[in-house]
């Protein structure tokens, strides 16, 4: 019986080969001069980095076109290659400059760094993140500049700036489920920059709404930031969760929040509202005189159904 052979080389994937790199980085720092003499030349990691991208952006429109650059003999397509522009890129590395193709027929579309495109990585991502602690346009400028050796616009900080507005935007008006069991109310401070970005620290209290779904799923119905709490503002969160589709609450619990029972009657009647069985005990010693109060507080202890609650409290 005949049978057919095949090798693993068939079924390889094709792998990035590291030998072939070493060896070539090798023989390019001996004809330098040895290492010190080609580390003087100029940044090595970023002029590594640009000829990565380079090479992958050109096997790109290799791929787009079917042949290779002067390879007329494989064209196989009316569509051909139209030229080069050149645009920065910015990225951990810091910034250089790549060269990009274009074709005639306007179809080819880089995936590595796309059109438009001129951050590579989570550079975008930390320009957001130092944004949102506080720091401002030209603070953000001067750190990129300092760590990076890069110039920064504030226009490419704005643009940074802004996606994430509209994500959080999106994220604040999304549709939320129409029943949840359970939903605890509770205020969180934090400490955030007066002034659009550029005043003072002050304390602000980000009031959060969390939910459970039928499934058992908790969620981050959403945040709100108010000077001052109050039936009011209690009334337009609701509101807000009502115009999302939220059509019920069984169980709302909170920690005695200033005008919560009267909004949330407002909206959902048939809700009830639970004080949050952690305060209750933190604030139940206050009604004892000092000197009885240790013993008054055990023999509520003793007879209390949940120790569990009252351990984490007692400690």
């Amino acid at each position: 019986m005949k049978t057919e052979e095949t090798t693993t080389a068939e079924f390889s994937p094709t792998v990035f080969d590291t030998k072939a790199f070493t060896e070539g980085l090798k023989a390019q720092i001996k004809a330098a001069g040895g290492t010190a003499a080609f580390y003087k030349q100029n940044d090595i990691i970023k002029q590594l980095t640009r000829a990565t991208f380079q090479a992958m952006l050109d096997a790109e429109m290799e791929e787009h076109l079917g042949y290779g650059n002067n390879d007329r003999e494989a064209k196989k397509t009316s569509n051909s290659r139209n030229g080069k522009g050149t645009k920065k890129v910015r990225g951990d590395f810091g910034e250089l400059e790549i060269e990009t193709q274009r074709d005639r027929d306007g179809t080819f579309e880089p995936q590595l760094i796309k059109k438009r495109q001129s951050s590579v990585g989570d550079f975008t991502d930390k320009i957001v993140s130092l944004y949102a602690r506080g720091m401002t346009t030209r603070e953000i400028e001067d750190h990129l500049r300092e760590m990076y050796d890069i110039e920064v616009s504030p226009q490419f900080i704005s643009r940074a700036t802004e996606r994430m507005q509209s994500e959080i935007t999106e994220w604040q008006n999304r549709p939320l489920e129409a029943v949840y069991p359970v939903v605890y109310v509770d205020g969180l401070r934090v400490s955030v920059r007066s002034g659009n970005n550029s005043g003072s620290i002050i304390k602000k209290c980000v009031y959060i709404v969390l939910g459970i779904s039928c499934a058992g799923k908790q969620e981050v119905l959403g945040l709100w930031i108010e000077e001052t709490e109050g039936a009011k503002f209690w009334l337009k969160v609701f509101n807000d969760l009502k115009a999302r589709k939220v059509e019920d609450i069984i169980l709302l619990c909170g920690d005695g929040l200033k005008g919560l029972p009267e909004a949330v009657e407002s909206v959902y009647p048939k809700t009830d509202v639970q004080l949050c069985v952690v305060h209750q005990i933190r604030n139940a010693p206050r009604a004892f005189s000092q000197s009885p109060r240790a013993s008054n507080f055990r023999h509520s202890y003793a007879n209390y159904p949940s120790k569990t609650v009252l351990n984490s409290w007692v400690s």
